[in-house]
């Protein structure tokens, strides 16, 4: 594990900004500070005062021969992020200039910060808690609004109010049950077998609603899933094409030309999703592969956070249309009339106003050929997409708050192994033993109190920080 007696240095900025910053923090950070900086107006001491942070403008030393304007930011122990006296030293140059400036703070005494040891220090010196550390890797690293809300819970302690709560329910139900193993013999009614029981489901079933649902960091499929859905020939096809920009999937004039499930990534104006087109939906598949090819749609379209749902505008009929429909219940469907290209203005109107009676929906009108409406639907997509991350969807939000909870691999096990221990708990109970009851009990309170707890063995501290990218 790091030496936390070390006075550390890194560049904490993006390699390609136009601003470079170097953060320092340790015992010597304002001794270093003094040799290389001259304040623009004379005299400054940079010495600890009742304030917690100090912005001083001057110039900094690169090397003998050099000398840049800076801006310098001073955070005092204890209110820094570290906990210890910190240094940002912010200049506009290039990486070179940069380079050599580290190199010299290395030169004088500084040691290279490892990966996430600026957090390290926060978390060691009681600055924040274990899994708010985690959660800084997660905001810098979010690929989405979705995982940047959720890593943003945890900073916010809100994963620690959630097991601060499950930990304070099973340590009331672990009391009260060995209060009972050990006033058995004295004429008190303390709680029964069945009320114990009854509190303990009610904890087993928090956790299990905890790690349902979640987002899980280490996962690269985190993004949310958008599925296009729709008749054979509705146009998915071209559609999926014209919003991902290039051709991802084979259109044809000739029906069932898709078979598998073909995905592309879109960029969204606030996050990022998966887009997939699958096989066309049919009501009695003809063959085998029409069989595999719709099971493989269904499946998909069940796993996803959206649907656009595809109905030919130019059809006479949609009896096929809206016997699809039955097939499929998402969470947020956004109806899209296809192929308006084909049909005369006044057309077009009726015919939107036939699908939005027979559906009870109010269709979005497309053509992948002109381009109308494709804006406004990638802004439907993206609207819905942070509804529902934001937890106000239009379908199944009441557990949605909790999904923007992002847990960790280590988080999930600690959870997992809490939801068996209480899960056997309950068996014991019911089956009069209070012991191993009271015993397992023990087992889930450590393993959540894992979650955050400050005693962690270094090995796992090493693991956690060594996903951190250097100078955070």
């Amino acid at each position: 594990m790091y030496d936390i007696g070390d006075t550390i240095v890194a560049v904490s900025s993006p390699p390609l900004g136009a601003r470079s910053i170097v953060r320092i923090t340790g015992p010597v950070t304002l001794e270093i500070c003094e040799r290389i900086f001259r304040p623009a107006t004379s005299p400054v001491v940079l010495r600890p005062s009742s304030i917690a942070a100090r912005l001083i403008t001057g110039s900094i030393a690169i090397d003998d021969e050099l000398e840049i304007d800076a801006t310098l930011y001073l955070f005092f122990s204890p209110h820094s992020y570290t906990g210890e006296m910190v240094a940002e030293i912010h200049i506009y140059t290039n990486p070179s200039v940069t380079a050599v400036l580290l190199e010299g703070l290395l030169n004088k005494g500084l040691r290279m910060a490892g990966p996430g040891e600026f957090t390290a220090r926060a978390y060691l010196n009681g600055k924040i808690d274990l899994a708010q550390a985690e959660a800084v890797n997660e905001v810098i690293v979010s690929s989405n609004r979705f995982q940047l809300a959720a890593a943003e819970k945890i900073l916010s302690g809100r994963l620690a109010e959630t097991t601060e709560k499950i930990r304070s329910e099973i340590i009331n139900c672990l009391s009260l049950i060995e209060a009972g193993l050990d006033f058995s013999g004295e004429d008190i009614e303390l709680e029964t077998s069945p009320e114990a029981v009854q509190k303990l489901s009610d904890i087993k079933n928090e956790l299990e609603r905890l790690l349902a649902g979640s987002i899980n960091c280490e996962s690269t499929l985190d993004l949310p899933a958008v599925g296009i859905a729709g008749a054979s020939g509705a146009g998915k096809s071209c559609l999926l094409n014209k919003l991902a920009g290039y051709e991802r999937s084979i259109v044809s004039a000739q029906r069932k030309t898709t078979r598998d499930v073909l995905t592309s990534e879109l960029s969204l104006s606030h996050c990022r999703c998966v887009l997939f087109d699958c096989a066309g939906l049919i009501t009695t598949p003809e063959n085998i592969l029409d069989e595999l090819a719709q099971q493989a749609a269904v499946k998909s379209l069940q796993n996803s956070s959206i649907v656009v749902f595809c109905v030919d505008v130019s059809k006479e009929n949609w009896a096929e249309d809206v016997s699809i429909r039955e097939l499929i219940e998402p969470e947020v469907l956004i109806p899209v009339a296809t192929k308006s290209d084909l049909l005369s203005k006044e057309l077009l109107a009726n015919r939107i106003a036939e699908l939005n009676k027979l559906f009870n929906a109010d269709f979005l009108i497309t053509s992948a050929q002109t381009g109308t409406g494709l804006e406004q639907l990638r802004n439907t997509i993206d609207e819905n997409l942070i509804e529902i991350a934001l937890g106000s969807g239009k379908r199944g939000t009441a557990g949605r708050e909790t999904s923007l909870i992002a847990l960790t691999a280590r988080h999930r096990q600690a959870v997992t192994e809490a939801i068996e221990n209480v899960g056997e708990a309950i068996n014991e109970l019911k089956a009069d033993n209070g012991e191993v009851a009271a015993m397992l009990l023990r087992a889930a309170y450590q393993g959540i109190s894992g979650i955050q707890q400050q005693h962690v063995d270094e090995e796992i501290l090493d693991r956690i920080f060594s996903r951190f990218c250097i100078g955070k």
